[in-house]
């Protein structure tokens, strides 16, 4: 269990991590590149989520939540990403 949650916990946090990251960054591309790697990190995330309820590690209801927390994050990125696009083609 240790590793698998060891597993979750490096692309869970990598979300948040490429969002600033990209946020600092001067260039709209940029930014929607680290974006892009967040949604990465965040779709990955729920596979480890997926593997510790295979493995009986956390119960329905727990992996249930988690989708409900990934979709709403998921559209939130997808927005944001959506946004930032916009705003490179409205500047060039």
């Amino acid at each position: 269990m240790y590793v698998l949650e060891s597993q979750i916990r490096r692309p869970s946090r990598s979300v948040g991590n490429n969002i600033a990251e990209g946020f600092g960054r001067f260039h709209y591309q940029e930014n929607i590149q680290f974006c892009r790697v967040a949604r990465g990190s965040l779709t990955e995330t729920l596979d480890y989520v997926i593997v510790a309820f295979d493995e009986h590690y956390v119960s329905k209801t727990d992996i249930d939540d988690y989708r409900v927390i990934h979709e709403k994050t998921l559209k939130i990125l997808n927005g944001y990403i959506r946004y930032l696009k916009d705003s490179k083609f409205k500047e060039d």
